[in-house]
């Protein structure tokens, strides 16, 4: 027999036990693709709006990245709990993920404050953005989230959301008195400006301010708050805003229904969710620069703080971000953290 021969026998006999190897593991591969998982998550938004349209591109991605074995099932705002609600409903297992604005519950978890927007702080998104993925706030944020029983994803960055009023607000000063809408850290910041705050689920902004209950109201980013007829109760655009000059929202999992899941489906969450960031970012972007003249065509006057007026307030500002901690030793790493950065940047002494 020939060396060539062994040689080919060889082969071939490598080549069936690769075939038998692969008989046996090829069922326990397939079996493992073809295990599904399907979830419930509550959106920040009303049915057919920009934001949940995004919301709609998340859900599917995770879809499309884990070739259809994670589904998760969306509902706008308020479809399964009332928005005030979603926290607990989460926590409690009632739906798997939520997407939230952290600020909601910072009176009971001081941290979420500073996880959702700095008044008078990062001026841009990316910045923002560049403090939870490389300067340590996405941890910073799961730790906050830990000891409730939920898994903080991660963050829907973007930029401003400006100032809506019954009343014309042209300086600082004109704030004192006023009746406003707002939550997390832009609450204690406005009342520190001497504004009387009620902090109003998004869903009650546009009949509170209709009904004259607010004078002015945070509520989301220009496209968003026209889409939702803010045009119509509130004749005076503010910008820019300042007392959210950039913007986190937030998917929040179930932290036992996100443990229980496979690595592959794990990362889907998070890649879906930054590309999502992105997305959404650029399009207010755009959308940004034409919906001003549809707030004008209705009525709207846009009025726009000075920066020298608005730099002079920081100190006030910052006086209230400590306090804002309420001593909290998290709260307090969180917002060191920040302020490190934002000297980094050049944005503070």
């Amino acid at each position: 027999m020939s060396d060539r021969t062994i040689r080919r026998r060889s082969l071939i006999k490598t080549a069936l036990a690769g075939a038998a190897v692969a008989g046996v593991a090829a069922p326990r591969i397939a079996a493992a693709q073809a295990a599904s998982v399907t979830w419930r998550m509550q959106a920040l938004w009303d049915g057919g709006t920009t934001p949940q349209k995004f919301e709609e591109a998340f859900v599917k991605r995770v879809s499309e990245l884990t070739g259809g074995r994670f589904k998760i099932n969306l509902f706008a705002a308020g479809q399964i709990v009332p928005a005030a609600q979603a926290f607990d409903a989460v926590r409690g297992g009632a739906f798997e993920m939520m997407k939230t604005f952290d600020g909601y519950e910072a009176g009971k978890i001081p941290a979420f404050a500073f996880t959702s927007t700095i008044p008078f702080g990062f001026g841009e998104s990316d910045e923002f953005e560049a403090w939870f993925y490389e300067k340590g706030g996405l941890e910073l944020a799961r730790q906050a989230y830990a000891p409730a029983g939920l898994h903080y994803v991660a963050p829907t960055v973007y930029g401003q959301e400006p100032l809506h009023s019954k009343v014309p607000i042209r300086k600082l000063s004109d704030l004192a008195g006023k009746k406003g809408r707002f939550v997390g850290l832009a609450s204690s910041v406005m009342g520190a400006f001497g504004v009387a705050v009620t902090p109003l689920p998004t869903g009650e902004v546009y009949s509170a301010l209709d009904k004259g209950v607010i004078d002015m109201a945070d509520r989301g980013d220009l496209t968003a708050n026209f889409e939702a007829g803010l045009a119509e109760v509130a004749k005076y655009v503010i910008l820019p805003g300042f007392h959210q000059p950039t913007t986190a929202t937030a998917y929040v999992a179930n932290r036992a229904a996100h443990d229980k899941l496979p690595a592959e489906f794990k990362a889907a969450l998070t890649i879906a969710a930054r590309e999502t960031s992105a997305a959404l970012r650029q399009r207010i972007l755009v959308n940004d620069a034409s919906v001003l003249a549809k707030y004008q065509a209705k009525g709207c006057e846009i009025i726009r703080f000075s920066a020298a007026d608005l730099a002079a307030a920081r100190p006030k500002a910052m006086e209230a971000w400590r306090a804002a901690t309420k001593n909290d030793a998290l709260a307090g790493k969180v917002l060191d953290s920040q302020v490190a950065f934002m000297k980094e940047l050049g944005l503070l002494a």
